[in-house]
């Protein structure tokens, strides 16, 4: 039988009653006419033993019940506060939980405890809490980076409680909330921010590191406390050489340089802290965790994370709970796709046939959505669930599985286009943005346009049309126009875009001087090389003044330039440029850094085109050398650079190498990117050509084709891409003596470049010397 507990408050209530009855009842039992002197007496005294101890008795219940209201924490304004309605000290969260971190799985259900009350583990000691503190008790801002379940919450947890437990505590609950909070902040002597998950508070309306600097500002110590998953981390910085991504991360990159100390939180215990867990033992659940980690980490397998996984995937068994495996499937890949929770429930209720279909369809036997739901949000062990969350207040899931996805990902696992579709519904406009960036890296071009077309119009809707969110959004859309070879559109829109750039922020604001850098872009595709030129100068000589000659933009700017002037046939200035980027950046980021390793590649390139192919080789092995040990064997950057030794070394005469060289890149590609990535069609059409050298020229006819039907399924029939491949086949029908058929096929590419790229384009120019080359055979 379950016992009914009497509120806090109605211990208050029923301490006062009983006092004042005790006092009351010699006074009411004289007007009833009760002489008793033995219950007149008793009362009497009563009453003034309870009289002296009325006020500090009541006194005393009430501040207990204070205490306990001020231990439930509600939220108002954004921010967490107490039932009072006032912002908590640090000394005030009791349970690490209430912060967000991770519930620790219980052993099992018969140990005692009450899974609503029970504590968190017993902190166990990492290596990073003497730098940690140091910084908190320092003030400014502190960054702990790590994978999901690391322990990165609780070690910052822990680290306000023992350095400033006494300091205001600030919590917003998302990134709306933010700017409230900073407010609050700036207005506090002593606090803590504290931004548990960063990337939730990034972004439009969100932290900027202009916030930031006004916390550092006036009396006081404050410190902003943020920890940020390791895989978000990647995505805001890892994006060298990308001038979208570069543009629509940048002010989340401006926040997280503004870190005074980042720390990484590993998700293995070092032996020291392992020594430290097994001195606290005591506490079974670490024992447990001990015992059973094994590869894991102690904090992940504290938070059920292994079990949780193992629970979704036997959730896939035929006739168990696929339509749940479905629904928590659907809730990662939305994360992933760039989604923030609270999810709708109608989405992923929506998106459930997708993964059933993929998986098996009916054969699976799947349950009815109630039975999905209850087990998707269902806890294991009592306390963790695969997902959380309600039909009224949205949905989330558990972080974990959302990473493990992630580092598993294989062309096979990416989030589906459909997926990525169905996402933007439900997007505000930022949200649509990083949607439509998922898609492009996934090489989903057209569903790309579709998410940033949608980011720009909800930009525009909500903060007009020539609002800075708005031309981030519209200059990655003419980016992605131009990656789609609709190099008109992509012009138009990047000359808006400058124009609206110029009257909103002025010509040397650095979101300008990317949307200028992006023109030279696209002049660059179209043929107008001299225009390319211009700009690039223009770009170039603000960016040098305003930045400083060695700011990372500024190296992008000159390299770009470079790229201008080989395209120009000016070798020896591109390899002038090229060489001082590449010293510039080796003294700025150091020789191993992925924007140095893109200039070194860059130079070779240009060392090719020179003719001197032995020095270009050395370039390109001494880059791909760096490349595989930094980056890894398979990262898109490594790739690019074995494609381009395979280049050389065709160059070179070396047919065979150049063959095997090429053919272990589209495997790569094919495994990493899928089949029809455009960088793996690059890779195939490579291929071909290397064939077609070594006189297997039926075998390059029938990679050429593979090639050219996939650009146009992928890319559209009159993608400069797509046209590249026509002229690469016509030029095998004329080596295999099929000249009529050549000759219909240069005369269509002619047409074509004519149409999509201008009279003057160097890539007409070809086109119109390779079909007078075989009319000239053909004897006309």
């Amino acid at each position: 039988m379950r016992v009914q507990r009497w509120s806090r408050r109605g211990w208050t209530v029923f301490a006062l009653l009983t006092v004042t009855a005790m006092v009351a009842v010699p006074g009411a039992l004289a007007a009833a006419g009760i002489k008793d002197t033995w219950w007149t007496g008793l009362t009497a005294g009563a009453a003034v033993v309870l009289g002296v101890f009325a006020k500090p008795l009541t006194e005393r219940m009430q501040q207990i019940s204070k205490r306990r209201d001020d231990n439930d924490l509600a939220v108002l304004n954004g921010c967490l506060v107490t039932a009072r309605g006032e912002l908590p000290t640090v000394r005030q969260i009791r349970d690490p939980r209430q912060l967000g971190v991770h519930p620790a799985a219980r052993l099992s259900d018969s140990d005692g405890a009450d899974p609503v009350t029970e504590t968190a583990p017993a902190y166990v000691p990492r290596d990073v809490d003497e730098t940690v503190r140091r910084r908190i008790a320092r003030g400014g801002f502190v960054l702990l980076v790590g994978d999901s379940t690391a322990g990165k919450s609780r070690t910052a947890y822990e680290a306000i409680a023992a350095t400033v437990p006494d300091h205001v505590l600030i919590a917003p609950t998302n990134a709306a909330a933010v700017r409230v909070a900073v407010d609050r902040a700036t207005q506090t002597s002593n606090c803590v921010v504290w931004l548990n998950d960063l990337e939730h508070y990034l972004g439009a309306d969100g932290l900027t590191s202009e916030m930031l600097a006004r916390l550092r500002t006036g009396k006081g110590h404050r410190v902003v406390v943020a920890t940020i998953r390791a895989v978000e981390y990647d995505r805001f910085t890892d994006v060298a050489g990308d001038d979208a991504a570069r543009q629509t991360f940048r002010a989340a990159r401006a926040v997280l340089a503004s870190a005074d100390e980042e720390v990484r939180v590993p998700r293995r215990l070092s032996t020291a802290e392992r020594a430290s867990a097994e001195d606290r033992a005591w506490d079974l659940r670490i024992a447990d965790a001990l015992r059973h980690s094994g590869d894991y980490g102690l904090a992940e397998y504290l938070a059920a994370g292994p079990e949780l996984v193992r629970s979704w995937r036997n959730g896939w068994e035929p006739g168990t709970h696929p339509r749940g495996a479905a629904l928590v499937a659907a809730a990662v890949d939305v994360r992933r796709a760039g989604l923030v929770p609270p999810l709708p429930g109608r989405l992923l209720e929506e998106l459930t046939d997708t993964y059933l279909q993929r998986d098996g369809g009916d054969r699976l036997r799947p349950e009815s959505m109630e039975a999905a739901w209850e087990w998707a949000l269902r806890p294991r062990r009592a306390t963790t669930a695969l997902m959380t969350g309600s039909a009224k207040a949205g949905y989330d899931v558990f972080d974990y599985l959302v990473d493990l996805t992630q580092r598993e990902s294989t062309p096979d696992t990416f989030v589906p286009a459909s997926v990525l579709r169905a996402a933007v519904d439900y997007a505000d406009g930022s949200t649509a943005q990083t949607i439509g960036s998922t898609a492009r890296e996934q090489g989903y071009y057209e569903v790309a346009a579709d998410a940033l077309s949608a980011a720009v119009q909800q930009n525009s809707a909500d903060n007009g049309s020539e609002h800075p969110d708005t031309l981030i959004s519209r200059n990655n859309l003419a980016s992605v126009l131009r990656a789609l070879g609709r190099l008109e559109e992509a012009e138009r829109e990047s000359r808006a875009v400058l124009e609206a750039s110029i009257r909103v922020s002025g010509p040397e604001h650095p979101g300008t001087l990317i949307s200028r850098n992006n023109l030279a872009l696209v002049l660059q595709d179209l043929g107008r090389l001299e225009e390319a030129e211009r700009e690039g100068r223009a770009e170039l000589e603000i960016s040098t003044r305003v930045l400083g000659p060695e700011h990372p933009d500024t190296l992008i700017s000159r390299n770009n330039l470079a790229l201008v002037l080989r395209a120009l046939g000016r070798l020896e200035e591109a390899e002038r440029e090229s060489r001082a980027v590449l010293e510039a950046r080796i003294r700025v980021s150091g020789p191993e850094h992925p924007g140095t390793l893109i200039s070194r590649n860059n130079l070779a390139l240009v060392l090719q085109d020179l003719g001197r192919l032995e020095e270009a080789e050395r370039e390109h092995r001494a880059e791909l050398e760096i490349s595989t040990r930094v980056l890894g064997p398979e990262h898109p950057d490594t790739l690019i650079s074995r494609n381009n030794l395979a280049s050389v070394l065709q160059d070179l005469g070396r047919l065979e190498e150049a063959e095997r060289e090429h053919r272990a890149v589209l495997e790569a590609r094919i495994r990493v990117s899928g089949p029809e990535h455009p960088e793996t069609l690059t890779s195939r059409n490579n291929l071909a050509l290397v064939l077609q050298d070594l006189g297997r020229l039926e075998e390059a006819e029938r990679e050429h084709r593979a090639v050219l039907e996939a650009r146009i399924r992928v890319l559209g029939p009159e993608h400069p891409g797509t046209l590249t491949s026509r002229n690469n086949l016509a030029a095998v029908l004329r080596d295999l003596g099929r000249l009529e058929e050549a000759e219909r096929e240069h005369r269509a590419v002619l047409e074509a470049r004519i149409r999509v790229l201008g009279p003057e384009h160097p890539s007409t120019v070809i086109s119109r010397t390779s079909l007078a080359h075989v009319r000239s055979l053909r004897g006309e």
